[in-house]
């Protein structure tokens, strides 16, 4: 009360401060005070008492602690009247103070990995606050979304593991793309966070990413769950999670990049509407594909399709041509029939198609208005076919002379009765809105391909690589040199496809690929390197780690199968971990009798609540903190990415 009386009768001094009814003006107090008023300072420099609690002395400069002074006024009660005493704010409060101040509103989602913006009002639009998992009232966290320290670097090619000796910058290659030379052009694969992982590539590759291909959780309890880890969210809590990545992916893209996201009929409605808003300027469309032909049975049908949601910028023709199978081309005659067939409706598209060896091998010059050949002309070993029908009517090819010579490869020989003819069968076509393919089966070209790569596989669902390559192929088919990034990385089918169509057509295409679970390296990064040994021998890829800090902890306690584990960790915990500001450890020891007569999970969840969400990974500012102990190599391959100076 002291503190309180000292600081009421030094403000009293100044008639500014005081109502006509002798209270004090605790809002203008507080506005002079954010303000950093010369008038409200040299005040409370003139009582010891308030000097020694409101101002911090630096090196012989005493510094205005303006929060502790604000959070000090805004907690007591000086003023009881109703008018004043919520002049500036209307809310719940517990003895006199509000609950945003007590810090004790909490959204609690254990285990799953979300944030949410603070603003509420009008009048917070344009604040910034970023508030982690669980608190919603904390405005402390700053540095969540900074970028992280990388570790454990190591390069894979057809040989296995290899040391890791540095990041590519192929100069060559990114004139080609359009980007800075010193862009990082190896194949990646990111273990870590990946909303942090997200943030951390923005330096690196904001703007420079042609494609994202993500098949996220679908939240749901169906087979399709190609994830190893929690699959079922709450919906709310599921679209932010998805919110939080979407935004930050939108700003990795080229100009004109594109995303594509899996998904089932669960959560497709809202996420095309979630989509829609955050990508405006850009058509939305969602493609059905069949992947299960012998369908999973519901109550009332038998689900045989999942969808893919194609994000293309507006106005821009981003999607390239389907390729069609060999055995599945339609061909026609190249001879045109109908009205305006004839030879006299196109001069320039009479002329003769030279075969050899029942292949088509040139074109001969469009012919003079007098000169009327037969069907078919014979000329040493070669037969010149001319766009005559069978009973003798001179009719015109569907090609002019100037434009037949492209489309050489997709024309064939064809012979009845001693007669030949020319057709036509396009290798190529739009993309339509259903896929239908025994290819996209995710049984045979998903689960059973991934276990032939990586026998312990524990993915039960995995997408058909077909799947994927299309969708891939959709977007890249037509830019060699595309980046394509995938952050819900799974058992590596995007990666696996991007080995795949480079391949084909000896494309330079780069992938990255990030997840946080532990079966990156188990699965994900041995499936891509078993198939770049068996397939895809002249590939490689770079693998690195975001550098746990706090997050390290959050493993231990998800991986404890029992409370005296648990109470190791936390012990652990005091000693090196970045705990929440207002974990008081005295307390939390005062009552670990209560701790242990929790059920597991909810211990797990009291020991998650306790850490800071914003040190789940050590970040890069943090790099030379002593406490931190980063390694000389973790600094050298952190600076080596992030494109630093070198110590």
């Amino acid at each position: 009360m002291k503190l309180y009386q000292a600081l009421e009768n030094q403000l009293k001094k100044e008639n500014n401060f005081v109502s006509d009814s002798g209270e004090l003006k605790k809002w203008v107090v507080i506005n002079k005070a954010q303000n950093y008023d010369a008038e409200l300072i040299a005040i409370l420099l003139d009582n010891k008492v308030l000097k020694e609690k409101f101002f911090l002395d630096i090196k012989g400069t005493l510094v205005f602690n303006h929060n502790l002074f604000v959070q000090f006024l805004e907690q007591k009660n000086y003023l009881n009247d109703s008018y004043t005493k919520f002049k500036n704010k209307i809310g719940l409060t517990i003895d006199g103070k509000y609950l945003k101040q007590r810090n004790e509103v909490e959204l609690v989602w254990p285990f799953k990995d979300c944030i949410l913006e603070g603003g509420q009002s009008r009048e917070e639009d344009k604040r910034e606050e970023i508030f982690f998992n669980e608190t919603l009232a904390q405005d402390e966290i700053t540095q969540l979304l900074e970028a992280k320290v990388l570790t454990n670097a190591k390069t894979y090619n057809k040989d296995g593991e290899q040391n890791f000796s540095g990041f590519t910058r192929d100069a060559d290659l990114n004139i080609k793309r359009g980007l800075p030379e010193d862009t990082i052009t190896d194949n990646l694969i990111i273990k870590g966070n990946n909303l942090l992982a997200l943030h951390s590539l923005k330096k690196e590759f904001g703007g420079k990413i042609k494609l994202i291909y993500i098949d996220p959780p679908y939240n749901s309890h169906s087979q399709a769950n190609t994830f190893a880890y929690n699959n079922s969210f709450n919906r709310s809590t599921w679209l932010v999670f998805m919110k939080n990545r979407l935004e930050i992916a939108k700003r990795l893209l080229t100009e004109d990049g594109v995303i594509v996201v899996a998904i089932d009929k669960n959560e497709q409605p809202r996420l095309q509407i979630l989509i829609e808003e955050i990508f405006t300027n850009y058509n939305v469309d969602c493609i059905t594909v069949v992947h299960n032909a012998r369908g999973v049975i519901g109550t009332n049908f038998s689900y045989t399709h999942e969808y893919a949601i194609f994000v293309t910028p507006l106005g821009k023709k981003s999607i390239g041509n389907r390729k069609i199978e060999k055995d599945k081309i339609d061909w026609r005659q190249l001879r045109d029939r109908g009205g305006e067939s004839l030879r006299t409706d196109a001069k320039k598209c009479f002329y003769p198609i030279i075969v050899e060896d029942g292949k088509v091998v040139g074109f001969g010059d469009v012919c003079e208005d007098d000169k009327h050949p037969e069907q078919n002309e014979i000329q040493g070993s070669q037969i010149y076919i001319y766009p005559i029908d069978n009973n003798g009517v001179e009719r015109k090819w569907r090609y002019a002379r100037q434009t037949v010579d492209k489309i050489i490869n997709v024309l064939r020989v064809k012979e009845s009765n001693g007669k030949f003819s020319i057709e036509i069968g396009k290798d190529y076509g739009t993309y339509k809105t259903v896929w239908t393919d025994r290819k996209y089966d995710a049984s045979l070209n998903g689960t059973q391909l991934v276990k032939g790569l990586v026998s312990d596989s524990k993915f039960t669902f995995p997408k058909s690589i077909y799947n994927v390559i299309d969708c891939v192929n959709a977007v890249v088919e037509n830019d060699k040199n595309a980046i394509v990034l995938d952050f819900f990385g799974g058992s590596g089918t995007t990666a696996h496809a991007v080995l795949h169509i480079n391949k084909e057509d000896k494309g330079k295409r780069q992938f990255i690929i990030c997840e946080q679970m532990d079966y990156i390296e188990t699965i994900t990064a041995r499936r891509v390197q078993k198939a770049i040994e068996n397939e895809y021998s002249s590939s490689s890829f770079t693998y690195l780690e975001l550098k746990k800090y706090n997050q390290s902890f959050i493993d231990q306690i998800e991986k404890a199968e029992n409370s005296k584990t648990l109470l190791e960790v936390w012990e652990q915990m005091k000693a090196k971990s970045f705990l929440d500001y207002n974990v008081d450890i005295q307390k939390q020891d005062e009552h670990i009798g209560e701790f242990k007569k929790l059920e597991l999970t909810q211990q797990k969840r009291h020991l998650i609540r306790l850490l800071d969400k914003n040190q789940l990974y050590v970040n890069l500012s943090s790099i030379n903190d002593k406490d931190l102990d980063c390694s000389t190599a973790e600094k050298n391959i952190t600076k080596d990415f992030y494109q630093l100076k070198k110590d």
